[in-house]
């Protein structure tokens, strides 16, 4: 059932492959699945080293039966959440906001992500849960939810419950463009895993081989220097220490 929603068994199998070193696209292809969905599942539930079957399962019932927050009441209008200005002036910082969610959905970001991420990285405490959010920025639950789970998958936000109100709460911190860098080091990755399979399959001595051959090479190289290139930043400018003078 290529469309439907991964089972047990089919966590199980993931875990499995993966113990075998196998990559993404074979593991896809057994379970007669889209290698995306298998990518997914993998990133969100503690990446290849950390993947655990019933521990991805678990997860997964817990999202399925977790509910959306409820509309206000159509008697009673929404409630917005007051915009703190930080001590600035607060038409200064809403058009700031404005200016980073433009520059966002410029380099790709759909515009409601880049709204989203924009409001909470111009938060003081960095975390708002989805109905502040729907007052905040005026828009639907739907929207919200929909968003959140994009910025999710890009590692951008991560999502944490408030144990004062039991909701969760969407967070972004000095980490998120770390997390983020190395999930684009994964998808690059995931092509670089196909093109060497096509260039084998097509010979590299052939101009399709010999182009996805080079496509590889280049996707292994770059990746290289990405992954140092976190790592030295990890090294010298981690959250919570202060750069050298």
């Amino acid at each position: 059932m290529p469309g439907g929603r991964l089972t047990h068994e089919d966590r199980r199998r993931i875990a499995a492959g993966l113990s075998e070193g196998l990559g993404y696209a074979e593991i896809a292809r057994r379970l007669d699945r889209p290698t995306s969905t298998v990518s997914r599942e993998v990133q969100r539930n503690g990446g290849p080293k950390g993947y655990r079957a019933d521990r991805a399962q678990q997860l997964a019932g817990q999202r399925a039966r977790r509910r959306k927050p409820a509309p206000p009441p159509a008697h009673k209008p929404a409630r917005r959440t007051p915009e703190p200005g930080h001590g600035r002036d607060l038409r200064a910082v809403r058009a700031f906001a404005d200016r980073m969610a433009e520059v966002l959905v410029q380099i790709g970001m759909p515009r409601m992500t880049a709204r989203i991420l924009t409001c909470l990285a111009t938060t003081g405490t960095g975390a708002l849960t989805a109905r502040e959010l729907t007052e905040r920025l005026r828009v639907s639950p739907a929207s919200v939810s929909t968003a959140v789970a994009y910025l999710e998958e890009q590692r951008l936000i991560r999502r944490e419950r408030d144990p004062r109100s039991r909701r969760d709460r969407y967070v972004v911190d000095d980490d998120i463009w770390y997390r983020s860098y190395l999930t684009s080091v994964q998808r690059n990755a995931m092509l670089a895993e196909v093109t060497a399979e096509g260039a084998k399959l097509f010979g590299t001595a052939t101009p399709v081989g010999g182009r996805l051959e080079n496509v590889t090479k280049f996707l292994h190289h770059t990746n290289e220097d990405m992954i140092r290139a976190a790592e030295h930043w990890r090294h010298l400018f981690a959250p919570g220490d202060s750069p050298p003078a």
